[in-house]
């Protein structure tokens, strides 16, 4: 499966962004989607994940880091996943990658993805 990520930029902080990552190549309802990012000189980090349609009704997951501020959703007809994010803070700054596992359950939390989008820039300025 091919994933392209989009919707990142230039936001002030207190501000809302909504990313967006589409895919292509295969069934995308069977794919768990996840969000992480990696802000400039960190390891990548696990910010929002929500299982396929055939695991526990797409279930979503975040830590608690971005619990209440952070919410992804996936629109299975557009093959699309959405990470809202709202209130953001400059330590929101970094790079926000897509990612796919098959039929994976949250695990991918760990494992990471099979596939990668390109990643796309937020930048929150104080």
């Amino acid at each position: 499966v091919q994933l392209q990520a989009s919707g990142g930029g230039l936001v002030q902080a207190g501000g809302s962004l909504r990313l967006s990552c589409a895919a292509s190549g295969r069934t995308f309802s069977d794919y768990t989607m996840a969000w992480f990012r990696q802000a400039p000189g960190k390891e990548r980090e696990f910010v929002a994940a929500i299982t396929w349609s055939g695991w526990s009704g797409s279930k979503t997951n975040y830590p608690d880091s971005v619990q209440g501020r952070f919410a992804i959703s996936r629109d299975n007809a557009k093959n699309t996943v959405y990470l809202q994010i709202y209130s953001l803070k400059p330590e929101d700054t970094a790079v926000y990658y897509c990612a796919a596992r098959y039929r994976s359950t949250l695990d991918i939390i760990s494992t990471g993805g099979a596939y990668w989008g390109q990643g796309t820039l937020v930048t929150v300025s104080s």
